[in-house]
């Protein structure tokens, strides 16, 4: 299976998955998300690479959700959720280490797939935005879990404030473990790879010591499929796409 919108690429022995729809920001849609976590698994065995960087293309790492039509039924919003789990679940039964090389703005679900990833490096672009508590949307990918895991009560303004968070102040709270330069950005997450990973036997091992454990992460998807549903039920998810697609079109004529 291949898909336009990711690119993979091997670095010797480090596999670099990057998100290319630079015209769309990087927006994943369900296929796009399926490969993503099919192509995690293949590399993620340790049997062909010592570890696997995610980045994007161009200004964005990604905008998560493409978001090009508001759902008609629970069911779609159930397989979207399912699809962006499954990401996180694919990374976090890997036994080589994960990187997320943050090229750009993380928009959402794309924000929440670097939270379980071993390391995020970014570039000076870097940045982290949660809309989700403005939209109607709920947070998904365990990062009700992992937001607070990584950053403690900053989790709480990150996204009920929805605040948007630049690479400074992203390495000051957590977010991300260093920036660098964007020419070497990449480089520098394979660099990190082939740091760690230098006995993949024992290296395994330790992820699976410090990793958080699959069982708190498959609760954390209940719990937030669960407000998902909630959130349907309640009109408030339909209210808030819907809201969202209006400004967004509202805003070319707003500024002629």
């Amino acid at each position: 299976m291949t898909d336009p919108y990711l690119d993979v690429h091997i670095d010797d022995d480090v596999a670099v998955l990057t998100l290319n729809r630079p015209a769309k920001l990087n927006v994943m849609d369900v296929a796009t998300r399926v490969l993503l976590a099919q192509t995690i698994r293949r590399f993620g065995t340790g049997d062909l690479v010592r570890g696997i960087v995610l980045t994007g293309t161009g200004r964005a790492f990604s905008a998560g959700e493409d978001l090009q039509a508001v759902p008609t039924d629970y069911d779609e919003i159930r397989e979207a959720f399912a699809t962006f789990h499954d990401i996180t679940r694919a990374i976090l039964e890997t036994k080589v280490p994960v990187i997320a090389a943050v090229n750009g703005i993380a928009v959402g679900g794309a924000s929440e797939i670097t939270l379980c990833c071993d390391s995020r490096i970014g570039s000076p672009a870097a940045e982290y935005y949660q809309p989700e508590n403005h939209r109607g949307i709920i947070i998904s990918n365990a990062a009700s879990l992992l937001m607070g895991r990584l950053v403690r009560n900053h989790a709480m303004r990150i996204i009920l404030g929805s605040s948007r968070i630049g690479a400074e102040e992203a390495l000051r709270i957590g977010l991300l473990d260093e920036i660098t330069a964007p020419e070497a950005l990449v480089d520098r997450a394979v660099e990190v790879i082939r740091q760690w990973n230098t006995d993949p036997r024992i290296t395994a091992l330790h992820l699976g010591l410090l990793r958080p454990r699959l069982e708190a992460i498959e609760a954390a998807f209940a719990r937030e499929d669960d407000a998902a549903r909630q959130s349907w039920e309640s009109g408030a998810f339909s209210e808030g796409i819907e809201g969202f697609w209006t400004s967004k079109n509202a805003a070319p004529s707003a500024s002629q």
